[in-house]
C-alpha cells in the first residue's frame, strides 16, 4: 500500500507539473538582431504617464455639472494631439499591463507560476533599448524593468511600501510624491552638470508611475469621490510636469508626451477579467511627432461612448495595448523591443509618408526575427521527416513579402507598404503560436495515456481489496508470464532512444516514460479485470446502465460547476430531494426535513453575487448573532447532561463565544474607522491577528466527542471568517456546517436501513487516532455516494460564494481587519484561509462519517481520488494559456490537487477532529 501511494504522488505531481510544462511555457525566444527605423526620429525624449487604475470612461466623460474631471488632458485632446481607447488583454493586471505598454508583448503566461511579480525569463524593453531611463512610482512595478535592463542606465525613484494603504486618509499623496519628485530631480539636474548633461542626450525616457488612482479605486470603488477627485489631482499634476518640462528644455519641439493606463477597473473595485471596464484605457498623446487632432463629421464605432463623451468630433484613434511599444520607439528612435509583438499604429504619428513606411518595415522585420528564431529551434530538436513547418509563411513568401516592400517603398508607394508588413506581421504571429504550441498534441497524449493508466490500477485496487465485487468469483491462479515485462521493457527502450535522438529536454522522458510502468502495473492485474466483468455479467443490464449514467451525470454536473455556479444549486437541490425517493423518509422524517432545508438554503448561495461586489457589514453582524445564538442553543443542551459536560469544556466554549463577540466589535469598528479614514486602529489589528493564531489550538482543548469537536471547530473557525466577510458570505460556514451535522446523521440512518450497522449516539462516538482497524468493513455500492457527497461538498466549500481560482474574485476589503497596507502575499495568504475554511468545515464532517459509518479512510480516499482524477482530466483539455486570472485559473483548477495529494488525507488536514483533548494524555500518531 506504501508503494502505491508513493506512486500515486510521483503520478500527480508529474500530472500537475505537466500543465505548466505544455500550457504555461514561456512563449519569448531570445537571439534576435535589434531593428531599428533608419531615418531621423521626431522627439529626442519621451515622457510616459501611467495612470494605474484609471479608465477610459471615467477619464473621458463629463460630471454631472457638464464639466471635465481632466481639463487639461481634454484640452490636448481638443487642440494639440491625438487620442482613443487602449484596448488591454486579460490578464488585467499591473504587471501585464506594464509590460504590454513598455516591453510590447503581452504577459508570458509562465509568470503565473510566479503570481505575475517576478521576471520569469529576461526580456527587453523600451527602457533597456533607451540611452537613458528615470523612473518614479510603486516599488512593485519599477524593479521589474531595471532588474533586466543590461547596464546601469535605468534609474528607479519609488516610495516605501508601506505607503500604499488602503485605509490611508489620503491616497493622492502617492501622486503628490511622484510628481514633487520629478520636480526635485529636475530643479537638482540645474547645480548637477554630469546629470544635467544626461538629461540633454538624445532617446532617452522619463516614466512616471502614479497609483493614487488604483488606491482609491482599490479601497473606495471607482464611483466615490476620492477616485474622481484623484484624477483631478493628477490631471493638475500632468499639467505641471508638461510645463516644466516645456520650460527645462526651452520649448524645443522635441518631447514627446504618452498618458495613458495599465489597466481599468470594475464597478466593485477590482480587475484582472475582461470586463470592458476593466479593458478600455484611455490613451492621450501629444508633442513631437504626434499627429494634432482631426474633426471629422463622423465615425464609425460598435459604441456610444463618442456621444456619451461628446467627443464625436474629434478623430478617435484605437490600439491594442502592445502597439503603444512600438509607437515610443518609432517616435525617440531606438530599437524596437525584441520580444514585441505590438503593431505600430501610424495614424498616431506626424511625420513622412517614408517615415511611416519605414518604420512600419521595421516592426515587420522585427516581429518576423522572432518567427525565424523559434521555428530555427523547433527545427534543431526534430527528426526531419516529422518536421512540419508552418505552411503559411514559408521561406519563399517571407523573401517575396519583404522584396516587394522594398520595391514599393522604392517607387513611394507607401500605403501599400503599410498593408503588406500588416499582413507579414500577422502571419508571423500566427507562426509564433504555431511553433509554440508544436509538442502540445504529443505530450499531451502521453501525459493522458498515464492518467487512464493511473485511474484504471486505483479503480482495480478498490475493486480487489476493498470490495466484495469479486469474492464470489471462482479464479484460477496463473503464473506470471515473462513475455509481458520484457515487452514493456523494450517499449520503454524504444520510447527513450525516440526521445534521445531529438534531443528532448528531460521532463519530456518522464512524460513519455512513465506510462510504461503504470500500464504494466495495469496489465498484471488482467484476471481482475476477467473477474470483474463475469461478476458485472450477472447483474441486470438496465441497472448496470443506470449507475453509469447517474455516475456520468455527477461527474458532469461537478466539472460544469467550476463555470457555472448554478450547477451547485442544481445539484443541492436534487440532493434535497433524496431522501424522498428512498426509504429514508419513512424511518427518520425530521432528519430528511432537515437535510431538505438545509441544501435548498445553501442552494441559494451560489445564485447570489460574487462575494465583494456588494458588500453590507450588517448581514456580518447578522451571522455573528445567529452564531451566538445557535452557542447558546448547543451549551444550555450540554449542560443539561451533566454527566458528559464538564466546567473545563464551559470554559472553552465560552471563551469561544468571547471570541466571536470580539470579531462582530473589530468587524463593526475597522470598518467605521475606514469610513472616517482614520486607518485601521492597532488594538483592533492585534485582535484580529490573536483570534486568528487562537482558533487554531482553542478547538484542541475542547472534549473529543464527535458533536462538542466539531461544534467548537465551527466556533473558532468562525470567529476568524466574520474578520475575513465583507457581506452575506458570513453565513456560509453556517449554512453548510448545519448541513454536514444533518449529513452525519443521514449517513447513519442509511447504514441502519442497509443492515449494515446499528446505529450510535454522536454523543458516545469520540474521535481517536487508535481506530481499531478489525471494525472496518468492506466498501459497498452505497459508498461511491458518499465519496461523491464529499467531492460535492468541496466544490461548494470553495466555489459557494466565489470563485478560488482568482484571488481577482475576492474584494480585497475582506483582510482590513488585519491589514490595509499593501502586501500581496499576506493579503493572499488570508484570503486563501478565508476561502480554506469552510473546506475544513467540509473534511472535518468527512472524518466524522467516515467514523461513524466504520469505514476505512484508505477505502473512502481511492473512490475519492478516482472521482478527483477523472475530473481532471475533463481540465486538462479545458486548461487555457490565456484569458483572465479567472479564466486561466478556472481552466487549471484540477480538482485532484485538492483532494488526493495526501495518501492520509482525512488524518492529515484533520487534527482538530482527530487529536484527542489536550486534558487527556495524547496517543502517538499511529498511521
Amino acid at each position: 500500500m506504501l508503494l502505491f501511494f508513493t506512486l500515486g504522488l510521483l503520478i500527480h505531481f508529474v500530472f500537475f507539473a505537466s500543465i505548466f510544462d505544455i500550457y504555461f511555457t514561456s512563449p519569448l525566444v531570445h537571439g534576435m538582431t535589434p531593428q531599428f527605423t533608419p531615418l531621423p526620429p521626431p522627439a529626442r525624449r519621451l515622457v510616459l504617464f501611467v495612470a494605474d487604475g484609471l479608465r477610459a470612461d471615467t477619464l473621458y466623460e463629463l460630471d454631472e455639472n457638464g464639466t471635465s474631471r481632466a481639463p487639461f488632458i481634454r484640452n490636448i485632446i481638443m487642440h494639440e494631439g491625438s487620442w482613443g481607447i487602449s484596448h488591454t488583454r486579460v490578464p488585467t493586471e499591473s504587471r501585464p499591463g506594464h509590460v504590454a505598454l513598455i516591453a510590447g508583448f503581452y504577459e508570458d503566461v509562465s509568470a503565473v507560476a510566479k503570481g505575475w511579480k517576478e521576471n520569469p525569463v529576461e526580456f527587453d524593453s523600451l527602457f533597456n533599448e533607451s540611452k537613458y531611463t528615470w523612473s518614479w512610482g510603486s516599488p512593485d512595478i519599477l524593479p521589474m524593468f531595471a532588474k533586466g535592463a543590461s547596464g546601469d542606465h535605468v534609474y528607479t525613484y519609488s516610495y516605501d511600501a508601506k505607503r500604499e494603504d488602503f485605509g490611508a486618509q489620503d491616497a493622492t499623496k502617492l501622486d503628490t510624491w511622484v510628481f514633487d519628485n520629478v520636480k526635485d530631480f529636475f530643479r537638482h539636474a540645474r547645480n548637477n552638470q554630469s546629470l544635467f548633461s544626461k538629461i540633454n542626450e538624445e532617446k532617452i525616457v522619463f516614466f512616471l508611475h502614479l497609483l493614487g488612482i488604483d488606491t482609491n479605486g482599490h479601497a473606495h470603488r471607482p464611483s466615490s469621490r476620492d477616485y474622481k477627485d484623484n484624477i483631478k489631482k493628477v490631471d493638475d499634476g500632468v499639467k505641471e510636469i508638461v510645463s516644466m518640462f516645456n520650460h527645462f528644455y526651452g520649448n524645443d519641439g522635441k518631447t514627446t508626451f504618452i498618458f495613458t493606463s495599465d489597466h481599468g477597473m470594475t464597478d466593485w473595485g477590482s480587475h484582472g477579467a475582461g470586463h470592458p471596464s476593466e479593458t478600455l484605457t484611455p490613451l492621450v498623446t501629444w508633442g513631437a511627432g504626434i499627429n494634432y487632432p482631426q474633426r471629422v463629421s463622423a465615425q464609425q464605432f460598435d459604441d456610444s461612448f463618442l456621444k456619451e463623451w461628446r467627443l464625436e468630433n474629434w478623430k478617435r484613434l484605437d490600439v491594442n495595448q502592445a502597439d503603444i511599444a512600438p509607437l515610443m520607439t518609432s517616435l525617440i528612435g531606438v530599437p524596437f523591443p525584441l520580444n514585441s509583438v505590438g503593431i505600430l499604429p501610424v495614424d498616431y504619428l506626424n511625420n513622412t509618408d517614408l517615415f511611416k513606411a519605414e518604420s512600419m518595415f521595421t516592426n515587420a522585420v522585427q516581429i518576423l526575427e522572432q518567427f525565424k528564431v523559434k521555428m530555427t529551434q523547433k527545427k534543431e530538436v526534430t527528426l526531419p521527416f516529422l518536421f512540419t513547418p508552418f505552411k503559411l509563411l514559408s521561406d519563399s513568401k517571407q523573401f517575396n513579402i519583404l522584396r516587394k516592400a522594398r520595391s514599393y517603398i522604392k517607387h513611394r508607394k507607401f500605403d501599400e507598404v503599410v498593408s503588406l508588413c500588416k499582413e507579414l506581421i500577422h502571419l508571423a504571429l500566427k507562426g509564433l503560436s504555431y511553433y509554440h504550441t508544436y509538442d502540445r498534441f504529443f505530450l499531451g497524449i502521453n501525459v493522458v495515456i498515464g492518467f487512464v493508466g493511473w485511474i484504471s490500477y486505483a479503480s482495480l485496487l478498490i475493486i480487489k481489496s476493498h470490495s466484495n465485487l469479486i469474492k464470489g468469483v471462482s479464479k484460477e491462479v496463473k503464473k506470471p508470464s515473462h513475455l509481458l515485462p520484457c515487452s514493456f521493457v523494450a517499449i520503454g527502450i524504444l520510447v527513450a532512444f525516440f526521445l534521445l535522438i531529438q534531443a528532448c529536454p528531460w521532463t519530456y522522458y518522464v512524460y513519455g516514460l512513465l506510462p510504461v510502468p503504470i500500464w504494466y502495473a495495469v496489465l498484471r492485474e488482467f484476471q481482475v479485470v476477467q473477474d470483474l466483468v463475469t461478476s458485472l455479467l450477472t447483474y441486470p443490464l438496465s441497472h448496470f446502465v443506470g449507475y453509469l449514467l447517474v455516475f456520468t451525470l455527477g461527474i458532469e454536473v461537478l466539472v460544469l460547476s467550476f463555470f457555472y455556479r448554478c450547477m451547485l444549486t442544481a445539484g443541492l437541490t436534487a440532493f434535497a430531494v433524496w431522501p424522498f425517493l428512498t426509504r429514508l423518509w419513512t424511518r427518520a422524517k425530521v432528519t430528511s426535513l432537515s437535510w431538505a432545508f438545509f441544501s435548498v438554503l445553501l442552494a441559494v448561495f451560489p445564485l447570489m453575487p460574487v462575494v465583494g461586489r456588494k458588500p453590507d457589514i450588517s448581514l456580518v453582524m447578522g451571522a455573528g448573532l445567529l452564531v451566538l445564538l445557535l452557542s447558546l442553543c448547543v451549551v444550555t443542551s450540554l449542560m443539561k447532561r451533566k454527566d458528559s459536560f464538564r466546567k473545563e469544556e464551559l470554559l472553552v466554549h465560552l471563551l469561544q463565544v468571547l471570541s466571536t463577540v470580539l470579531s462582530m466589535y473589530v468587524v463593526y469598528s475597522t470598518q467605521s474607522s475606514l469610513l472616517r479614514k482614520q486607518g485601521l486602529p492597532l488594538m483592533n489589528q492585534i485582535i484580529s491577528w490573536a483570534t486568528l493564531a487562537s482558533s487554531l489550538f482553542v478547538p484542541l482543548l475542547s472534549s473529543p466527542a464527535v458533536f462538542q469537536r466539531l461544534f467548537s471547530i465551527l466556533l473558532s473557525l468562525m470567529s476568524t471568517y466574520l474578520l475575513l466577510s465583507t457581506g452575506y458570505e458570513a453565513v456560509f460556514p453556517l449554512v453548510l456546517s448545519c448541513l454536514m451535522f444533518v449529513w452525519i446523521n443521514i449517513e447513519q440512518e442509511t447504514l441502519q436501513q442497509s443492515g449494515v450497522c446499528c446505529k450510535q449516539k454522536l454523543t458516545s462516538i469520540q474521535f481517536s487516532y487508535n481506530t481499531d482497524i478489525t471494525q472496518f468493513r468492506q466498501l459497498y455500492l452505497d459508498d461511491i455516494r458518499r465519496a461523491f457527497f464529499l467531492v460535492f461538498f468541496l466544490v461548494t466549500a470553495f466555489f459557494g460564494t466565489g470563485n478560488i481560482a482568482s484571488i481577482n474574485s475576492f474584494d480585497l476589503a475582506s483582510v482590513y481587519c488585519f491589514l490595509t497596507v499593501f502586501s500581496p502575499f499576506m493579503m493572499g495568504a488570508l484570503m486563501m484561509w478565508k476561502i480554506l475554511i469552510p473546506f475544513v468545515l467540509v473534511m472535518c464532517a468527512f472524518e466524522a462519517v467516515q467514523l461513524t459509518t466504520q469505514l476505512s479512510s484508505k477505502s473512502l480516499f481511492l473512490i475519492v481520488l478516482v472521482i478527483s482524477d477523472i475530473m481532471a482530466l475533463h481540465f486538462f483539455f479545458l486548461v487555457k494559456d490565456y484569458g483572465s486570472w479567472l479564466d486561466i485559473g478556472t481552466s487549471g483548477s484540477c480538482p485532484e490537487y485538492t483532494v488526493s495529494l495526501c495518501p492520509d488525507f482525512p488524518e492529515t488536514f484533520l487534527i482538530y477532529a482527530c487529536c484527542p483533548a489536550i486534558t487527556v494524555t495524547p496517543p502517538s500518531i499511529q498511521h
